[in-house]
């Protein structure tokens, strides 16, 4: 079998993960995972998409080279993934030696095989900021239904799109300040001579979902490709382009060469050959993405490849988008839940479950029901799965398993011949269907120990040789059932292979049982999912300022956690208040001597002597830092307070302590817990709050 190199989109640096990202990586380490299981060679490849002007103008916000806002970022995505077991072969960055130089070979190819062309295009230009604005970065009023505050080529309001130089009274979202209409070279791929051939290759069998190839073919490839702008002038942050001095490739160009790249440095680090891999017969190359990305993973990418004569993908797997009760996620409900936050209050392996028993070969959206994620894992992999270990391994911790295998009436053999068809449905990315075939084995395995009854046949001294013989079967099906679900549940694969002592890690091990063997003491390999766990996270998930806004405390109620019975009550019965009552009162003098102003926080440590206290330093903007020592240390993580913006104190006189010297104040609510105190979005480090 061809070796497989396999790789999910890039995560762009901009960001934290959220458990919608988690989809695509968690679909992506399953399928891994199982190839592994069986044996085949498999690396998985990843690496942060880090160019573009967004990470350009957060360094600037920040007072911090793009290097460190992107290595910042890096380690925090790495280690929200490690978190959630996706085990990559190699993480990488496009901000990278190696990937630099995969992009001017490319383009050399490119250019040899006459594809480059120069084009004038006219853009808005932010005099101030001295930089091409991208839409994201423009705002005006929309040409079609006069709604105000509309980004550059969308109106949220009335659907409408548009070109950013159509705004009516534009401005740029960066420095207010109005745009004048400017033009410039770029440079353009002409992707219009490969349509004959990517007529051809996107509606290979199995190169992706129907559906994709079908859209394809009906709304691209049915008429001519337009050329595709790959440059970007200064200033911005990537590779400028060698042969155009001051141009650099866009975003885009150089992020899938990031997969390539991300392979050559695994290649260096382990005496392979990178050819062997990318230019090879004997490998097998499959992409994981969402279907927004569709375009530049089948169109644009293969041209790309092609025309420098790498090998190109057998199957760029597409999956739909993730709901969370049936609609967008949302920050003021609660349901934009980040990786980290996620973490705090239940256990990684409930979200691979379900995101598992969800996942189809199909492009279609996922919904996280949360009662559902409950019921499911409550009553599947608690109920069904895991209590076939408690209600049997106790009473064989003594004896361990019976030495031959005992008569079972065919249950062992059914389940071992299934475990093709759940390899199957592993190999075509039908997680479902496997869920439910192993689920299936799993009910079969309990009305076996519900018939059987080992703890009423443990009472009876003359039937000792029978509770052997019956745990021996119930723990052999239950180590068939955690083997086929090793893919989804890695970790507790590897706790069952503590408490039978056996290994884990191959397909093939479902076909043999296990006999003569010590099994372990039990410990509890799962605990039932809290609803008011889910109620936490929903409430830690969303701002602080969503109560206050109009309509908010009833739609974060009805929202918060229906798994819960009732969602979160918002707390606005007056006991805050009488805890702490308002203070004496002031004039409008006294408050004006309180100069109050919008930071951000670009770095954040533990102090270790103390027990209370953070050490934060915030930017109000431009080179204006100040250190402050914030007693938060109990409620937040210094990785997950980098780049927010807070309100500070900022004529707060200096006070000298034993750590250092505070320069200003952090402003939070609370009383048992702590809430930072955050300004709505749009504002920027240094304005004042009146």
């Amino acid at each position: 079998m061809k070796r497989l190199l396999l790789t999910s989109a890039l995560p762009y640096a901009n960001g934290h993960i959220h458990i919608g990202h988690l989809v695509e990586y968690t679909q992506t380490d399953i399928f891994a995972r199982y190839w592994r299981m069986t044996g085949r060679r498999c690396i998985y490849l990843c690496a942060d998409d880090t160019h573009g002007t967004a990470i350009m103008i957060r360094a600037r916000q920040e007072g911090r080279s793009e290097a460190d806002v992107v290595a910042d970022m890096s380690a925090a995505h790495q280690r929200d993934f490690a978190a959630f077991q996706i085990r990559f072969d190699h993480y990488g960055s496009t901000n990278s030696p190696a990937n630099r130089a995969l992009c001017e070979e490319i383009w050399a190819s490119l250019r040899e095989r006459g594809m480059v062309t120069t084009k004038e295009v006219t853009q808005l230009f932010d005099p101030q900021e001295g930089m091409f604005l991208a839409d994201r970065f423009v705002k005006g009023t929309c040409p079609k239904c006069a709604a105000p505050d509309q980004y550059g080529d969308s109106c949220d309001r009335c659907g409408s799109t548009y070109a950013a130089t159509d705004l009516v009274e534009p401005r740029s979202a960066l420095t207010g300040a109005r745009p004048e209409v400017r033009s410039a070279q770029h440079l353009m791929v002409a992707i219009e001579p490969e349509r004959p051939f990517l007529a051809t290759w996107t509606q290979g069998e199995g190169r992706m979902p129907r559906e994709i190839a079908n859209y394809l073919a009906g709304y691209f490839l049915s008429e001519p490709l337009r050329d595709w702008d790959v440059s970007r002038p200064a200033p911005y942050f990537g590779f400028e382009i060698p042969d155009a001095p001051g141009n650099y490739w866009y975003v885009w160009f150089d992020a899938p060469i990031g997969y390539m790249a991300a392979s050559k440095e695994w290649c260096d680090a382990s005496g392979e050959a990178f050819d062997g891999w990318w230019r090879s017969e004997e490998t097998e190359i499959v992409h994981v993405i969402g279907k927004d990305i569709v375009y530049f993973h089948t169109l644009f990418w293969p041209a790309m490849l092609r025309a420098a004569r790498f090998s190109l993908p057998s199957r760029v797997q597409v999956h739909g988008f993730l709901t969370v009760n049936g609609e967008k996620m949302s920050k003021s409900k609660g349901t934009f839940v980040l990786a980290s936050t996620y973490l705090k209050h239940l256990d990684p392996a409930y979200l691979r479950y379900y995101y598992a028993s969800k996942l189809g070969p199909k492009v279609d959206d996922i919904d996280l029901n949360l009662d559902e994620l409950v019921n499911k894992v409550n009553a599947e992999l608690v109920n069904k799965v895991v209590n076939l270990a408690s209600r049997s391994s106790r009473f064989v911790a003594q004896t361990g398993l019976s030495a031959s295998y005992p008569d079972d009436g065919g249950l062992f053999a059914a389940a071992a011949a299934e475990g093709d068809a759940i390899g199957a449905a592993y190999a075509a990315f039908d997680f479902a269907r496997a869920s439910r075939l192993i689920i299936a084995l799993a009910d079969r395995a309990n009305e076996y120990v519900d018939r059987m009854q080992p703890w009423a046949l443990a009472k009876q001294p003359d039937r000792k040789a029978e509770v052997q013989a019956v745990c021996t079967v119930a723990l052999n099906l239950f180590r068939q059932i955690v083997i086929y679900l090793a893919p989804v549940l890695p970790k507790l694969a590897d706790d069952v292979g503590r408490l039978l002592g056996c290994p884990m890690d191959r397909w093939e091990l479902a076909k043999t049982p296990l006999v003569g063997t010590p099994v372990a003491a039990y410990e509890h390999l799962m605990k039932r999912v809290d609803p008011g766990a889910v109620e936490k996270m929903i409430a830690e998930s969303r701002p602080a300022d969503a109560a206050e806004a109009p309509g908010a405390a009833a739609e974060g109620a009805g929202a918060a956690s229906p798994a819960a019975g009732g969602g979160a009550a918002v707390e606005d019965d007056g006991a805050a208040l009488a805890k702490e009552p308002l203070a004496p009162e002031c004039t409008i003098d006294d408050f004006g001597k309180i100069d109050l102003r919008v930071a951000r926080i670009v770095a954040a440590e533990h102090v270790p002597e103390a027990k209370k206290l953070l050490k934060l330093t915030v930017s109000l903007g431009g080179e204006a830092r100040r250190t402050v020592f914030a007693g938060i240390k109990a409620y937040y993580k210094p990785e997950d307070l980098i780049g927010r913006l807070v309100i500070v104190c900022a004529n707060l006189a200096p006070r000298k302590m034993k750590f250092g010297l505070s320069e200003g104040m952090v402003l939070a609510a609370g009383d048992e817990t702590v809430h930072l105190l955050s300004p709505d979005s749009g504002a920027k480090p240094g304005m004042r709050v009146h």
